[in-house]
């Protein structure tokens, strides 16, 4: 009997939980805030390993731009040819957990390319299968105060508590969120993101010297601001990689009085 009722609840829990996180990650698909990445060169720029940052627009991506006081809601590593997959994305959704997802699913969305500087092809692709392998994890969905996290987009809170909002819950839910899982796959080939850093005096022959060390801040810490402003990561513009000539641009006051007023007004609007 009492495993029927704590059936019961569990079933509740997960349900209520599916119909929340509907809600929370509800209208991402109408894109970003700003202007999307030419399509075809952000598939050709792209590189395996590479992290695609997202500007969301749903409850949840609001909330994580406001409790991290970024442009980016989420988080997705490009894993290419590297995993012999044939996949384009990784990414961890509430909801759904781990999954892979097409690039074009970013079309109309802002993004940026956060690339990890000084990797070799094997570690490129340790990252990638890192990822690739933990398609299929779940998210709890039972644990609905993982969840109610972001049901404020703007939670009365301190700014230094924030970022720390964000790893609030307990356990395995938490650790599967988009960037965690992100920061776990670069900690496994030693790659650093944003790590503590700590002076420390030295004794040696020639005397004593100041050196910095390195402390690996926990996986669950991280948010895809990060990637963005970790000075170990570069910003990639598709934009700009393949070159760019701004005396080939056509500016509007620049087209002629024969082309019409319908077709200028096109043109515009293009």
């Amino acid at each position: 009997m009492a495993d029927s009722v704590k059936s019961r609840i569990d079933s509740a829990l997960r349900a209520t939980g599916l119909w929340l996180a509907r809600r929370l990650t509800s209208n991402d698909a109408s894109g970003g805030s700003h202007v999307p990445a030419d399509f075809d060169r952000l598939r050709s720029t792209l590189r395996p390993g590479d992290v695609l940052l997202v500007d969301g627009q749903s409850i949840v991506g609001q909330s994580v731009k406001y409790l991290t006081q970024s442009t980016w809601s989420h988080a997705a590593v490009y894993v290419g040819d590297a995993a012999g997959t044939g996949l384009d994305l990784v990414e961890v959704n509430l909801g759904e957990g781990c999954v892979a997802v097409p690039l074009a699913k970013y079309t109309r969305h802002h993004t940026r390319i956060c690339r990890p500087v000084g990797l070799n092809d094997a570690e490129r692709k340790q990252v990638a299968r890192f990822m690739a392998d933990r398609i299929g994890l779940r998210y709890d969905m039972r644990n609905i105060f993982d969840l109610a996290r972001f049901v404020l987009p703007q939670p009365p809170l301190p700014r230094r508590w924030r970022r720390r909002m964000l790893a609030l819950g307990s356990g395995d839910p938490t650790r599967a969120i988009c960037s965690s899982l992100i920061a776990q796959a670069f900690q496994e080939v030693g790659y650093p993101i944003l790590p503590r850093v700590r002076e420390v005096k030295l004794r040696t022959r020639d005397g004593a010297t100041r050196r910095e060390l390195l402390h690996i801040r926990h996986h669950s810490l991280y948010v895809p601001g990060d990637f963005d402003i970790s000075p170990y990561f570069e910003i990639v513009k598709p934009q700009l990689s393949g070159g760019f000539d701004h005396r080939a641009l056509v500016w509007a006051h620049q087209v002629p009085d024969e082309v019409g007023g319908a077709e200028a007004l096109q043109l515009a609007a293009e």
